[in-house]
Formats: structure tokens, C-alpha cells, sequence
């Protein structure tokens, strides 16, 4: 069985259930709802079987949204396509951006064209654009990297992404603080790296307040 965790790309590039996954699964806390107002999670499957099962198990652990924050994942939904589009075309400009920085040592966004990832997206995503997430690795370690998330101003630090607000966090902090040191190597997730999920805000705001906040460094 295969269960995908589609909450980076969202439904707008790519439906694992017609990839030939079993079950696919989104934090609809990011994306879906889009707002950083609620916290939700949804998976879905084609498979009659399945679903069943998961009901069975909904019933049994009482895993359902209150009405008002169900709500909010639909009024969400009713523009993902329009603020996903937009935080994609913000974050691969700020891609591009840093990757010509000099403080800035590499860059990780699949819609970069030399991305090891750039070929495999391009093919599997259905839309011409690439997420809203970018990841880079400042000069330096972990107070360098520290410095950059508390000297911006307009992108806030929190682990969260996929929503309106820009947001950064420094990896070994926070979502992978317990993973230990030998697989966070393993997987690239080094003491200078920062995860940047960009919001609605104005370009070229967003690029003053990185270059601002790693001028610091």
C-alpha cells in the first residue's frame, strides 16, 4: 500500500490517487485552508474498502472537525488555485534571489531549472509553477542561520507553512529537533539550514527583508 503526504504540493499539481497511490493525505492546516486560523487533516482514497476503514476509525477515535473550523477549510479552498499560484511566482523570484546572494550558499526549489528535482516536478506536476516553500543554507552554522530568523521583520519565525503570512524557521529547531543528528545529515538538514514558506505580501518587500536580515550575518 502507498499513502502519500501531499500537503506541499497541494491538489493543484499533483493527485497521487491517479499516480497509483492508495491513500493520499493532507495537512489541510497549510494550503487548504490557507489562513494559519486552523489546525485540520484529511485523507482520501478511491479504494470503497479503504474508505470504509478509515470511517470505522474516524468513529472510533471521534477524529472530526468542529463545524466552524470545517467551515474554514472551505472558505480556504475557494481560492487555493489564485494564492497558490502566487506564493509559487514569489517563491521561485526569492529563489532566484538567493541563489545569486553571497551570503547565501545553496538553494533548494524544485522550479529552479538546474534543481536535481526540477526534471521529476516538471513531469509530474500539472501546473507550470512549483509550491510556495524554499529551502537554503546561509554561510556559516546554527548562529549564523539563527541571526537571519530573528533579524526579518515582515517574514515571521514559525515552523508552519502554506499560509498568507511569509514564515521562516530553522529546521533543527523545530520540525526535525528530534530526529537524530547521523538521519538529519543524511538527509541534508544541516545547523545553516532555513525553510522559508512565502505568503501574499509584496515581492519585493519580501527580498528587502531577506537581504536586510542576511546582511546581518
Amino acid at each position: 500500500m502507498l499513502i502519500v503526504d501531499n500537503t506541499f504540493t497541494s491538489p493543484i499539481l499533483y493527485n497521487p490517487l491517479d499516480g497509483g497511490a492508495s491513500i493520499v493525505v493532507h495537512s489541510a492546516t497549510k494550503y487548504i485552508a490557507g489562513h494559519n486560523d486552523v489546525i485540520a487533516g484529511l485523507s482520501a482514497t478511491k479504494e470503497r474498502e479503504l474508505l470504509e476503514n478509515i470511517w470505522n476509525w474516524r468513529r472510533k477515535l471521534g477524529s472530526i472537525l468542529q463545524p466552524f473550523e470545517a467551515y474554514l477549510v472551505l472558505r480556504g479552498l475557494k481560492t487555493l488555485e489564485i494564492r497558490f499560484k502566487r506564493e509559487s511566482a514569489s517563491a521561485k523570484a526569492i529563489a532566484e534571489f538567493l541563489k545569486e546572494h553571497p551570503k547565501v550558499v545553496e538553494v533548494h526549489y524544485p522550479g529552479l531549472p538546474d534543481d536535481p528535482y526540477f526534471p521529476i516536478a516538471s513531469k509530474l506536476f500539472k501546473k507550470k509553477f512549483f509550491g510556495g516553500v524554499v529551502s537554503f543554507k546561509v554561510k556559516g552554522g546554527f548562529e549564523e542561520a539563527k541571526k537571519v530568523v530573528l533579524s526579518t521583520e515582515i517574514i515571521k519565525p514559525s515552523p508552519s507553512f502554506g499560509g498568507t503570512e511569509s514564515l521562516i524557521t530553522q529546521p533543527v529547531v523545530s520540525a526535525a529537533k528530534f530526529i537524530p543528528e547521523e538521519y538529519r545529515l543524511k538527509a541534508g538538514i544541516t545547523d545553516n539550514l532555513l525553510r522559508l514558506s512565502v505568503g501574499l505580501e509584496d515581492l519585493e518587500d519580501l527580498i528587502e527583508d531577506l537581504n536586510r536580515a542576511l546582511g546581518k550575518i
